[in-house]
């Protein structure tokens, strides 16, 4: 049983909590939080243990029952999963460094924090017994689900991908364009060079736009195969993975709102897409591949920090069986 703690209960925080409760195989000891805010109540009353990583007193002030602090929780784990703010993830490294305990970081955070970013598709064997890693962020999580496969199966030559960004997750008030279409200042954007921390070698262009929703994202990809495929065999092809679910138009879905709908007609909490929607009127002519996908920000990482769990703590070596592990529990792909 691996005893597991959560720094940060946010957007990707509260998810995580939530996932690893689901697993047989592991403890969610208890979560971590700055402020005694609504999100640290509803934790408790989902049964979960409350740590602070701010000033106790704010706490106790609030009515909110603490099991601890941040460092108790340390001294109680063996693996912490850092779902805090861009930037707090790396002060808390050296906590994490003296408790001599293994840590994950999620994409805000930049490769160099632990040298190893992981995809279960396309690194878990990288991961296994390692001390630190970082599950890379939504967009490049997105993007390795759908190229890991063609690259086994066919090879690609050259990326390119438009990614259509959310402006802001569902409840954040201080962010994104209100009425506009915002352009990422970067071009590439970083989402590329993300990709080969993953994937060395890959030959990928990305560019971003953030646009006024709060859904998911869009991406528009065009790959170029080293092998001819037709748009059968890559429809076959991304039928065999379970965090790839194919969506259509003839069935209705034209919009990231549909495939949200989705989500919540298949009533997961919080309404959560942990699958990559690929649309199933994509065009593959000779070695010339496009499609749309659509990435639930909130969401499709989870299971990634589950599978990097069980790698990094040596409880399951086979890849695999660890995603079919997590999947089930989630229910992921039905």
């Amino acid at each position: 049983m691996i005893r597991v703690g959560v720094n940060g209960y946010g957007v990707i925080g509260k998810r995580v909590a939530y996932a690893i409760s689901k697993q047989d195989d592991m403890q969610l000891v208890g979560i971590a939080k700055r402020n005694p805010d609504y999100k640290a109540k509803l934790a408790i009353k989902k049964g979960f243990n409350v740590y602070s990583s701010g000033d106790p007193k704010e706490f106790e002030n609030s009515g909110v029952g603490l099991s601890g602090t941040l460092q108790e929780l340390l001294g109680k784990v063996d693996i912490i999963v850092d779902a805090t703010p861009e930037g707090i993830g790396k002060e808390n490294k050296a906590l994490y460094e003296k408790a001599g305990i293994k840590a994950i970081w999620q994409g805000g955070e930049g490769h160099s924090i632990s040298n190893l970013s992981f995809n279960a598709y396309a690194n878990y064997d990288s991961a296994i017994g390692a001390r630190y890693a970082r599950v890379v962020s939504c967009n490049t999580t997105g993007l390795l689900r759908t190229l890991f496969p063609l690259q086994k199966e066919f090879g690609i030559s050259s990326v390119n991908a438009v990614l259509v960004r959310r402006g802001a997750d569902p409840s954040e008030t201080k962010k994104g364009p209100i009425n506009a279409l915002e352009v990422d200042k970067h071009i590439p954007s970083h989402h590329g060079s993300d990709v080969n921390t993953v994937i060395p070698g890959l030959s990928i262009n990305t560019v971003a736009i953030k646009a006024p929703t709060t859904l998911m994202h869009l991406h528009a990809v065009t790959v170029e195969l080293k092998k001819s495929a037709t748009k059968d065999e890559i429809i076959e092809l991304y039928g065999r993975y379970r965090r790839i679910a194919l969506v259509s138009l003839k069935d209705g879905v034209n919009s990231t709102a549909q495939v949200m709908d989705i989500a919540r007609e298949l009533g997961r909490g919080d309404g959560d897409m942990y699958e990559i929607a690929v649309w199933k009127e994509m065009k593959a002519e000779g070695n010339k591949l496009q499609y749309f996908q659509a990435v639930h920000q909130e969401s499709d990482v989870v299971p990634e920090n589950v599978d990097a769990i069980r790698a990094m703590c040596n409880v399951e070596k086979d890849s695999q069986k660890s995603i079919d592990k997590t999947d089930k529990s989630l229910d992921i792909g039905v």
